[in-house]
């Protein structure tokens, strides 16, 4: 059997669309550039994603959670750097109107689209403003934040207080960031608004190249076992003029998308420039006082921050394939294709598939559909044939199909059929639940 990966972000948006894991947003009035809708399976495919990432992290005993707001004090990002350093170089083209990063088109001098004539380069920032309180002046301006890391930074002494950690420790946060990129695009790849999960780890000084190389190591295991394969993941180490302003050493998990190899998380160290910076512009100590060596320091911060639309696109991306086979019901070769997504990740776990829409067997299937509901999300399915029903499962990552006989009216028992190697098994209604929950537990995506 042919297996064919995915090799173009096309194919990907199709499915997408058609099966109802993510829309263009605003379609109906000609779409709203870079900005995306999730469907009723994406949404139930993204929760689950920023579950899989929470749990990893929360279920820790030295990590917190934390869900700060979007909006904050404006000093936030002065401290931070975002005000004076969050931009882009922009160059215009004098004849078309076209606007590009200088840096994505080389520094020319010339337009890429027409010929023209371009501008001289010129900052730009990549915060939107927004405007808190009845009257638009100055002293209203606030800033839809850009990431989620300084909300968690800012309430570092109120969690270490009174969730009564030690360092080392954690803070991890999920939450919506915007950004006004010049050149977004690529499908979910690169947007406007944004879903992050980041989680900072606070250390004592001089233990953070330790902790720097161990989340490290957690942070790919971490993609491995949810699937992603190996060959498509890898580290990018930031160099000199790579690293950020606050960063003592940087790594990017890459993942190898249709459109190349681009980031999917960094792991950086922020030593201790974060705290550092919001101690000096409120005026709040931010030191750590350890009681066993009756230190005082500011802990250096090691972080880790993954983009959940991006992990989303990748988890599609490398799940979808297409096989060559032999059409069961024509006899011809057929283009299967599959979503061989995890089971925790998967948005439907199983579907329930009457072989005809007598009442007999729809009554059997109905009763099974009410009780796998109360654990799983299941759907129901008696429209067209079996073959093209397994089809439309196979297209949305369902890893089990159960299906409902006439034979299952003497036997009590129905047919299991798995996504990744079509293989069926004859399991009694009772056993039911059990069957399921070892085989969603022990599930192997080709």
């Amino acid at each position: 059997m042919a297996i064919r990966r995915l090799a173009d972000l096309n194919a990907l948006v199709s499915l997408c669309k058609r099966r109802g894991f993510v829309f263009q947003s605003s379609e109906i009035y000609g779409g709203l550039n870079s900005c995306w809708d999730y469907g009723p399976l994406g949404a139930e495919m993204k929760f689950n994603v920023k579950m899989a990432w929470w749990k990893a992290m929360t279920r820790r005993k030295d990590v917190v959670g934390l869900d700060a707001s979007i909006l904050m004090h404006p000093t936030v990002w002065k401290a931070s750097g975002h005000v004076d350093g969050f931009s882009d170089p922009l160059v215009d083209c004098k004849k078309c109107k076209s606007r590009f990063r200088a840096d994505q088109i080389n520094n020319a001098k010339t337009c890429p689209s027409c010929g023209g004539e371009l501008t001289e380069p010129r900052q730009f920032n990549l915060m939107f403003k927004t405007y808190m309180g009845p009257v638009e002046d100055a002293a209203a301006i606030v800033y839809m934040r850009p990431e989620t890391a300084q909300g968690i930074f800012v309430n570092f002494e109120n969690v270490q207080i009174s969730m009564r950690k030690k360092v080392p420790f954690g803070i991890a946060q999920i939450g919506k960031s915007f950004r006004n990129e010049i050149t977004p695009g690529n499908f979910i790849f690169r947007t406007r608004e944004f879903e992050q999960m980041e989680m900072q780890f606070f250390v004592k000084p001089g233990t953070d190249e330790g902790y720097f190389e161990e989340w490290k190591k957690m942070r790919m295991d971490f993609y491995s076992d949810y699937g992603i394969r190996s060959e498509n993941l890898r580290f990018h180490a930031h160099g000199p003029k790579e690293l950020a302003h606050y960063a003592k050493a940087a790594f990017d998990v890459q993942y190898q998308f249709p459109i190349g190899w681009q980031e999917l998380e960094g792991i950086h160290n922020r030593s201790d420039f974060d705290l550092s910076q919001h101690q000096k512009f409120s005026g709040k100590k931010l030191e750590y006082f350890e009681e066993s060596s009756k230190e005082k320091y500011i802990p250096y911060v090691i972080e880790t921050a993954v983009g959940c639309d991006r992990f989303f696109l990748a988890l599609l991306c490398d799940a979808y394939r297409e096989e060559s086979i032999i059409d069961e019901e024509t006899k011809n070769e057929d283009v299967r294709v599959v979503l061989g997504l995890d089971p925790r990740i998967a948005p439907v776990k199983a579907a329930v598939l009457p072989l005809s829409k007598k009442p007999q067997l729809q009554g059997i299937c109905d009763d099974i559909f009410e009780d796998l509901r109360k654990k799983y999300l299941v759907q129901y399915d008696d429209t067209a044939s079996i073959g093209k029903r397994y089809r439309r499962q196979d297209e949305i990552g369902t890893p089990l199909c159960i299906t409902v006989d006439f034979e299952s009216l003497n036997d009590k028992k129905v047919t299991i059929r798995h996504r990744d190697n079509m293989k069926q098994d004859r399991v009694s209604i009772d056993h039911l639940n059990q069957y399921m929950e070892e085989k969603l537990a022990n599930f192997n995506a080709n």
